[in-house]
């Protein structure tokens, strides 16, 4: 079975028909999802979700778009991090395109939470948009190689791919990969090694074709696995099996959960 490696279960879009959506999920073949966090006020009520749910796992994080949060410290983080359903840190990362002005503060924000995985032990969960150089530099400069994690919905470069990769980071493809107008991302999902590849929905948005314009959701995550299969010309349960051992792989507290 799949693995959806990047939803939100506790957006309202989703939440209000929460059971329903988990019976999709299994309908479609996906048995497992990691609701990720972009606040800490809302974490609490995202813990729930994970914890009322053996096939739920859940991470802890502030999103970098987010420009009114209170900012979180390294201790707010790792607290959370030590629960057992917490299998990662993020999202983070930068957003240069929601955000613009002085924005010191999301490179600062950034820094915590990858020094707070390390300190965690935990991978992090890493958003980058119009940022890649700096994304890429405090990644290094910080040290993010030493516990590594994950590109989530990548849309940069062949070139950006592999110097995450060199960092330890592995690369997940959304919906957006099958959009018609995705060909330069095609391209890197065709490139990118198998044993480093994920897949999910970034649901409630960004459903992939032929469900562009519905309310994403897990179960969804099928057709980004089918178009990577199609684009490496594969066998579709190749890449089912490939992406869940990477999930797995990466996230080991969500094995010792399972």
């Amino acid at each position: 079975m799949l693995v959806d490696s990047h939803c939100h279960l506790n957006f309202p879009e989703l939440a209000q028909n929460l059971d329903r959506v988990l019976a999709d999920m299994s309908e479609r073949g996906v048995g497992h999802a990691l609701c990720v966090g972009v606040t800490l006020k809302e974490f609490t009520q995202m813990l729930t979700v994970a914890e009322a749910h053996a096939n739920i796992f859940a991470s802890v994080g502030v999103h970098p778009a987010y420009e009114d949060e209170d900012e979180p410290t390294e201790r707010d983080i790792v607290s959370r991090a030590s629960l057992p359903k917490v299998v990662a840190i993020g999202e983070t990362g930068l957003d240069y395109f929601h955000v613009k002005g002085d924005i010191e503060w999301q490179r600062e924000r950034f820094r915590i939470h990858i020094r707070a995985a390390i300190e965690a032990g935990k991978p992090l969960i890493i958003h980058t948009r119009e940022a890649a150089e700096d994304t890429l530099r405090i990644m290094q400069e910080e040290g993010a190689s030493r516990i590594g994690g994950v590109m989530h919905c990548f849309t940069e470069s062949w070139e950006v791919a592999q110097q995450a990769m060199d960092m330890n980071f592995d690369i997940s493809f959304s919906g957006i990969l099958t959009f018609k107008n995705a060909a330069s991302l095609k391209e890197v999902a065709k490139k990118v090694p198998l044993d480093r590849i994920l897949v999910e929905t970034d649901s409630p948005y960004l459903a992939p074709h032929p469900m562009r314009g519905k309310c994403n959701q897990p179960g969804y995550v099928r057709y980004v696995a089918e178009e990577i299969a199609n684009l490496r010309n594969v066998d579709y349960c190749e890449i089912e099996q490939a992406t869940t051992r990477n999930f797995f792989r990466l996230f080991r507290q969500a094995q010792q959960c399972n």
